[in-house]
């Protein structure tokens, strides 16, 4: 009788395996700075434009007040960020000196901590970026309206659809709840528009002159 030979090879899922091995707080260092600078700018410029439409229903000057609020907001953040990304990076630095003077870090591990390390031009740029791109909506939104009060109502609209698809790319590049993520951005978007345009009317009722 014959011997019979079972081979068996087995073919490894590189595709799985990367995937399951994918490390997201990697991708979470620019998508948090890209995420918040686009909120930031959808809800800052949105806030301001409505804010200066409570007391002045020139379209000229909501326009102009939105482009100075993209330009000081995106050079803030980006200031921000990188200062804030750069003071997290020389601390993780010297807490890696620390470990490694008193051995308790080996060198796989410390090269492992490199990689993870933010890169503070990467964040400054996408959180520059992201803010500019969100704070075009409202302005663009407003630009080719002529009516003062459908121009508001315009402006509300388009920041909560963009306030909606930022949260659910979030949502989905960050592997987090896509309602949860949705309804955080739209309400806290909403609240600020409410009360800077609330205040503002309530300050141009006074007889201030603007």
């Amino acid at each position: 009788m014959a011997a019979q030979n079972h081979v068996q090879i087995t073919i490894p899922k590189e595709n799985q395996s990367s995937e399951e091995d994918f490390d997201y707080s990697q991708r979470a260092q620019w998508l948090r700075a890209a995420v918040l600078g686009a909120n930031d700018g959808l809800v800052s410029v949105a806030s301001l434009m409505m804010g200066v439409g409570a007391v002045q229903e020139n379209v000229k000057t909501m326009i102009i007040t939105g482009f100075a609020g993209l330009f000081a907001g995106a050079c803030s953040m980006a200031i921000g960020e990188f200062v804030s990304v750069y003071s997290q990076l020389d601390i993780e630095r010297a807490q890696m000196k620390r470990d490694k003077a008193t051995g308790g870090q080996n060198r796989e591990h410390e090269e492992g901590n490199k990689e993870q390390m933010p890169n503070p031009f990467q964040a400054a740029g996408a959180s520059s970026i992201a803010f500019s791109l969100g704070a075009i909506v409202p302005i663009l939104a407003a630009a080719f309206i002529a009516n003062h009060k459908v121009r508001l109502a315009v402006i509300v609209a388009a920041v909560s659809l963009a306030l909606v698809a930022f949260g659910v790319i979030g949502a989905f590049l960050g592997r987090s709840p896509m309602v949860k993520s949705c309804s955080r951005v739209l309400i806290g978007g909403w609240m600020a528009m409410a009360i800077t345009f609330g205040l503002t009317k309530l300050i141009g009722s006074t007889g201030l002159e603007i």
